[in-house]
């Protein structure tokens, strides 16, 4: 596995040399509020109502101050806005309070906010407080299990194999990249594994050619 890893590592390096978030944001707390609208939601979609949204609310004292409707209706354009607007003002709500308006930059207290699970958790802690951790989205959670870097449906379990077998300095980086291949190359439906060059080490190719 590890000379595997290793290979894969060199590649993801060689094809997207400079890897980040595609979401915009400008503070800790608008990535936060962006990262809580993804969820099924494109990061598309997503930066394109809050560059309407940041120039009217962009620190938590903004949002704190604005009703549920208020909220619906400039977001509307984003999958369950209804359940983000709420999570997103009782979010605010949280860390004016008990966080002194800044968003706090451990996981144990970031997931005591409305609409944070682990995910969201580690994108925050990842990209604006350069701490290793390895955010498991719908494309993490679809490469990995498909290259054979671990094997389960469990999102959590994801997360840990994933860092049993990634040296740590790579996980923000490698996290990146799994999006990035699931995007472009390791699609859900149709991958383009003739075209992938990770096919040689990938079990779910491997299983296609040999017919499991």
């Amino acid at each position: 596995m590890k000379e595997i890893v290793k290979k894969i590592i060199k590649y993801f390096k060689d094809k997207y040399p400079n890897p980040k978030t595609a979401l915009n944001y400008q503070t800790p707390f608008q990535l936060l509020i962006a990262t809580i609208m993804s969820a099924q939601t494109t990061d598309k979609q997503v930066n394109k109502v809050t560059e309407e949204l940041f120039k009217k609310y962009s620190k938590p004292e903004d949002f704190m101050k604005l009703n549920y409707k208020e909220l619906e209706e400039e977001i509307k354009t984003i999958g369950l806005y209804k359940n983000k607007s709420k999570y997103i003002i009782e979010s605010s709500k949280m860390i004016v309070k008990d966080y002194d308006g800044k968003v706090p930059n451990t996981r144990n207290q970031l997931i005591k906010l409305k609409g944070v699970g682990r995910k969201t958790a580690n994108v925050v802690l990842a990209n604006v407080f350069n701490q290793e951790a390895i955010a498991v989205d719908t494309h993490v959670f679809r490469v990995s299990n498909r290259l054979g870097l671990v094997n389960t449906n469990n999102r959590n379990k994801v997360e840990v194999g994933l860092m049993e077998v990634i040296p740590d300095n790579y996980w923000i980086k490698f996290h990146h990249w799994l999006i990035f291949h699931g995007r472009k190359v390791c699609k859900a439906r149709n991958p383009l594994c003739e075209k992938c060059k990770l096919s040689p080490y990938c079990k779910y190719f491997n299983g296609k050619i040999k017919g499991g």
